[in-house]
């Protein structure tokens, strides 16, 4: 019995390395694929520091002539694992967030009160194509000057691999991981395009966040359960209850 990862690579070997250093086994079905998109970077603009929802953001302009200029600037990282992408692609200044889009906000506007930035200061947001949130418009509410650069889109992946559609039909996957709202209605799909939906959605389905979780349930998934906090040592040890935890 194996747990499925739809989490995108290349971050997916990293949890799948870490759910085996946990005694389980893993099938790895990315259910979105990164794709950079066509940086639109105006030169002229003076930055003041560069927000990052997501490590993609991060990867998608490791060889845009833009980086470096932007890893000078100070950056506001949603989470400890984008900071570390960011950090290996140069940036140093990092502010890192508790995981999510309320606490990314919360965490520039407490570093101008602080006087670390600017009150009114010009913030580069790289985004991906679809965002969940709109930070640019809040962080304006609150004096800030936001421009958006889209710097990635994920693209769904439109159906499993024969092994993991083999696996549903086997009965040798135990439960699924879902890592954002996208990539858990790709999963969705992908079930029901190869006919395994009843299978895929009777498993105890792990999710990151109450609104990735919200998708599932929608999707008629009975057995949802949501990460207390959006980190994915939340989510392992959401796994190991909900699976009575493996000896390791």
């Amino acid at each position: 019995m194996a747990i499925l990862v739809t989490r995108p690579a290349p971050d997916n070997e990293k949890t799948a390395a870490a759910l085996r250093a946990r005694g389980y086994d893993v099938l790895l079905s990315p259910m979105l694929r990164l794709e950079a998109a066509m940086l639109d970077d105006d030169d002229d603009i003076a930055y003041d520091a560069v927000i990052l929802s997501s490590a993609n953001a991060v990867r998608a302009i490791e060889h845009h002539a833009a980086l470096s200029r932007l890893v000078l600037l100070p950056v506001f990282a949603v989470g400890g694992h984008t900071a570390q992408v960011a950090r290996d692609a140069g940036f140093t200044n990092i502010t890192i967030a508790d995981g999510d889009a309320v606490s990314l906000r919360d965490r520039v506007v407490e570093s101008a009160a602080a006087g670390k930035l600017k009150k009114k200061a010009t913030l580069c947001y790289l985004a991906g194509a679809d965002l969940a949130r709109n930070l640019g418009e809040e962080l304006g509410a609150r004096g800030f000057t936001v421009v958006t650069r889209t710097a990635y889109r994920m693209i769904p992946v439109t159906g499993f691999s024969s092994a993991v559609s083999d696996a549903f039909r086997a009965g040798s996957v135990e439960a699924v991981l879902h890592y954002s709202r996208r990539s858990a209605r790709a999963y969705v799909e992908a079930a029901r395009t190869d006919g395994v939906e009843i299978t895929a959605l009777a498993l105890p389905q792990c999710c990151i966040s109450e609104a990735v979780a919200g998708v599932l349930r929608e999707a008629g998934a009975m057995q949802v359960a949501a990460a207390r906090t959006p980190d994915e040592s939340a989510i392992f040890d959401m796994v190991d209850r909900t699976l009575k935890a493996p000896p390791r």
